[in-house]
């Protein structure tokens, strides 16, 4: 097809489809002439993905390109090409000089010990929650996030990952987890602010 098909059928404009090209975030289609080229069904599941980068994951152009390199990297496995994304889509933290960032580091670290996960020592999902730990400790909160983490484990193993096509397009698959991590992330803090005003219903509200 050509770029304006493309861009008919891709829903984006073609002054944005060809920025994408010279970023180097959509990869070039094949010339068949000096001023046209061919594009086909991979360049409309790149430019779904990045729009789903940059609209739904939010990530700058500079994130989108360490994710589209690592889609384009055939020696990386796709465990890594995910993490990868999933990394991008992370809250940049900064630890925090003193022992109260250490503590909960730690606690982190034991945390992922004891529930035999597989998180890599440099995630920034391990900052990420202590920096939510220490200002839970500092309001005072009661830190006990197990039945936490098991409510994730089975929303994850048994809704999410089936969502993804391992098997698939390496820019399908990404496309998939950056939508079900946002997505689903954002129905279920909706959903618990629900259950959390229905309970209050039943326990504060005199009966009728």
């Amino acid at each position: 097809m050509r770029i304006s098909e493309l861009s008919v059928r891709s829903g984006v404009a073609i002054p944005t489809i060809k920025y994408y090209l010279r970023e180097g975030l959509l990869h070039p289609g094949e010339q068949t002439a000096a001023t046209r080229a061919e594009y086909d069904d991979s360049h409309l599941r790149r430019l779904r993905l990045i729009r789903t980068l940059l609209d739904v994951g939010r990530l700058s152009v500079a994130a989108i390109k360490k994710v589209v390199a690592a889609v384009d990297d055939p020696s990386l496995p796709m465990h890594v090409t995910l993490g990868t994304a999933h990394n991008a889509l992370s809250v940049p933290v900064e630890p925090e000089p003193g022992d109260e960032w250490r503590a909960a580091r730690s606690q982190v670290d034991a945390l992922l010990d004891d529930l035999g996960w597989e998180v890599a020592p440099a995630a920034p999902t391990r900052d990420e929650l202590a920096h939510t730990l220490v200002r839970m400790r500092q309001l005072g909160l009661r830190i006990d996030l197990a039945p936490y983490a098991e409510a994730a484990r089975r929303l994850v193993a048994d809704v999410e990952m089936d969502a993804i096509p391992f098997d698939g397009p390496r820019d399908a698959a990404v496309e998939a987890m950056v939508l079900g991590t946002v997505l689903y992330g954002r129905a279920l803090d909706t959903l618990r602010r629900m259950a959390q005003e229905s309970e209050s219903a039943l326990r504060v509200t005199p009966a009728r």
